[in-house]
């Protein structure tokens, strides 16, 4: 019988992502905005009790271009969503898959021992996971 190989969130999770203040407007949080590619904007904890937030861009396209408000009026706190559900690096991408359907998730930060190492996104675990399968 053949064992299937393991794909882990951290095989496939994107290193490079942007972090912003709450209080940041949206129109500062973008021009801070180095990763387009990721689609993601992680809000920082105010403090070690807080959560970590979240706010895709698409938030922004709905929350901010769709009602006409303008960016540089509307923070970034107003917008996200939080607390953020996290998925651990050492996570299976079939765990990651299955958590991301029960809570309708798209995308999720990733954290290896408390802290912050990438992103992850259905995108990933299909296009990157299913190529390490393959090998």
């Amino acid at each position: 019988m053949e064992s299937q190989k393991r794909i882990t969130v951290r095989d496939v999770m994107k290193i490079k992502f942007d972090r912003v203040d709450g209080r940041d407007t949206v129109q500062a949080a973008l021009q801070k905005m180095e990763h387009q590619e990721t689609h993601v904007l992680i809000v920082n904890k105010r403090n070690e009790e807080d959560e970590y937030g979240i706010v895709l861009l698409a938030d922004i396209a709905k929350k901010v271009m769709a009602k006409d408000r303008s960016p540089n009026r509307v923070n970034i706190y107003e917008i996200m969503s939080k607390p953020v559900i996290c998925v651990r690096a050492g996570m299976d991408i079939r765990y990651c898959a299955r958590l991301f359907d029960s809570f309708g998730l798209n995308i999720a930060p990733v954290s290896e021992n408390g802290k912050l190492v990438g992103t992850v996104s259905y995108n990933d675990i299909v296009l990157k996971g299913l190529v390490k399968l393959q090998d």
